[in-house]
């Protein structure tokens, strides 16, 4: 029983992986044109489909939308009962079937081409009614679906769904579409704070602890404390940064000290700690901590110390380590 799950599960991935395959030879001429003609729409790219077709196509319109080409879903069955008024003059229609024969599509089509906007075709027949109907066409035939019976979208669907990612990273080379457009339209989740999120965003409403050098053992103890840092910053009048003691400096001072009556805090500090610049992101300051091993980073700002960047700040906001 085991064996056979199995195997039908590896002869699953091995039909769709040859459907993907057999997509680089539809890479031609027409994908080419699509791609333009997408990255020239003055309007919006209006994806409908019936079905199987109709779920990818709400698929490829998160991504284009995701990645800067502004797209809308439109049901083939909704468009001929109401829905195709989203459709204006400057948009271009994409129409995604693997037969281009279901009866919605017949509807749809001449709809669409009696309104002379731009038809693009994702199909898996050639020969089909959207096909011959549709400006271009770009094709998408599996030789077999992973169904047993051959019947149940899966390849097809499968080859539908790269051949848009194609479509979608094709356009965001040719828009120029950076890591920083992507922070804009992904301001959501631990994906966008990796793209957004700087240093001064974690320690703006901190209250950065600090003590002079003259400070005594117990003004810098109680500073450790009450700010929750397990570190506190040495400055001069001025807010400079002379060094840092920790926790561990506290302890080491301890083991080595018979009496700590007259101890401040210059007789405890580290000097010349790791600082970062407040612009830095926050995900290049995680790589900082990985490279020199530690959990705490002092930010200062043109000389002026701002606050205390700490690791467990950035793991809060879910950027981690990888795994």
């Amino acid at each position: 029983m085991n064996s056979t799950i199995l195997q039908t599960a590896h002869n699953t991935i091995a039909l769709e992986s040859a459907a993907i395959a057999g997509l680089q030879d539809f890479i031609d001429f027409n994908f080419e044109s699509a791609v333009k003609a997408i990255n020239e729409c003055k309007g919006r790219v209006i994806i409908s489909g019936i079905g199987k077709s109709a779920i990818v196509a709400q698929k490829i319109v998160a991504t284009l939308n995701s990645t800067g080409t502004p797209s809308l879903f439109m049901h083939a069955a909704d468009a001929i009962h109401g829905d195709l008024g989203m459709v204006q003059p400057d948009d271009l229609v994409i129409i995604i079937s693997k037969s281009g024969e279901s009866p919605e599509i017949k509807s749809l089509v001449p709809l669409i081409k009696n309104f002379n906007n731009l038809l693009i075709a994702i199909v898996g027949n050639t020969d089909s009614f959207l096909s011959m109907q549709a400006n271009i066409v770009i094709n998408t035939t599996v030789s077999k679906e992973a169904c047993p019976n051959n019947l149940a979208p899966t390849s097809s669907t499968t080859a539908q769904m790269v051949m848009g990612d194609a479509i979608a990273v094709c356009l965001m080379e040719m828009k120029g579409f950076g890591s920083e457009d992507f922070a804009r339209f992904h301001p959501g989740g631990n994906l966008g704070k990796r793209l957004y999120l700087k240093v001064k965003d974690l320690v703006a409403n901190q209250q950065p602890p600090k003590v002079l050098p003259t400070a005594t053992l117990k003004e810098v103890i109680v500073e450790i404390t009450e700010k929750r840092l397990g570190v506190t910053a040495v400055v001069d009048e001025t807010n400079s940064i002379i060094g840092i003691i920790t926790d561990g400096d506290l302890r080491r001072m301890l083991e080595r000290s018979d009496s700590i009556k007259n101890i401040t805090a210059q007789d405890i500090l580290t000097t010349n700690p790791k600082t970062i610049n407040p612009l830095t992101m926050a995900v290049d300051a995680l790589e900082i901590f990985a490279h020199f091993d530690i959990s705490q980073l002092i930010v200062v700002d043109n000389g002026q110390y701002i606050g205390i960047l700490h690791l467990h700040e950035l793991i809060k906001e879910g950027i981690n380590y990888p795994n």
